[in-house]
């Protein structure tokens, strides 16, 4: 069985930079290479990803969006900041509107989110936005001086960071993107040096080991594992 990308418009919206990358940034290249319009949204600045001994680049919010944009740049997508400050990202008014803005600019058939049950509180509320924000996208009385949605996207939940406490419905063999992958991850300089932070885990490291661990769990090399969404209208045959 293969599931086909082709003329679907896939928009992953994730806490912070190098999320996509490091959850579903094979998805998105493959998705990409059969013909998707593929972007992402990063909801927060990046700005309190420091290493614990000091010396980190200045200004880090500034450096991060650009190592997001290097990332997207390698697979020719489109990427938006909705620009949280770090551990405060909440499912407020505001930060719906701005998403469900974004979600009618781009027009997405199908979302890929965190799960609600994520180690980090940003991510945990940015699960709670796009579940919002997905469904006041395609509602005419939501007004946002974007016309809305012809009907809400599909979303699918991504993997946990190291797959804790997650149980895999599916998976995307990204076996053939997994370079492009490891490409994206690569742009996100500030962070892979961070590897011997006591409290930090390698991203690096952590991608090879969850990719290899769903490749093996689903006879493939390498492989994204993910959920459907149970929510009423963003659950979706294909």
């Amino acid at each position: 069985m293969r599931l086909d990308f082709s003329n679907e418009r896939i928009l992953a919206v994730v806490a912070h930079p190098d999320d996509a990358e490091l959850l579903c940034g094979g998805t998105l290249a493959r998705a990409a290479a059969e013909g998707a319009a593929v972007g992402w949204v990063v909801c927060c600045r990046g700005d309190k990803g420091v290493p614990r001994n000091g010396g980190s680049e200045k200004p880090l919010a500034e450096v991060r969006r650009k190592e997001s944009e290097a990332a997207a740049a390698v697979i020719g997508a489109e990427v938006f900041f909705l620009g949280a400050p770090d551990g405060e990202l909440q499912d407020t008014l505001e930060r719906r509107r701005a998403l469900t803005d974004i979600f009618r600019r781009f027009q997405p058939t199908l979302v890929l989110a965190h799960s609600e049950h994520d180690y980090h509180p940003d991510h945990r509320a940015a699960a709670q936005l796009v579940l919002a924000s997905s469904w006041f996208a395609a509602s005419p009385a939501q007004r946002t001086g974007t016309a809305p949605l012809r009907r809400a996207p599909a979303v699918w939940e991504m993997d946990t960071v190291a797959g804790t406490g997650f149980l895999p419905e599916f998976a995307v063999d990204i076996t053939a993107w997994m370079e492009a992958k490891r490409r994206m991850l690569g742009s996100h300089r500030s962070q892979l040096q961070r590897a011997h932070d006591t409290d930090f885990a390698p991203l690096d490291v952590l991608m090879e080991r969850l990719a290899a661990s769903r490749g093996q769990q689903f006879d493939t090399e390498w492989a994204e594992a993910f959920r459907w969404s149970r929510v009423w209208k963003r659950c979706r045959a294909f």
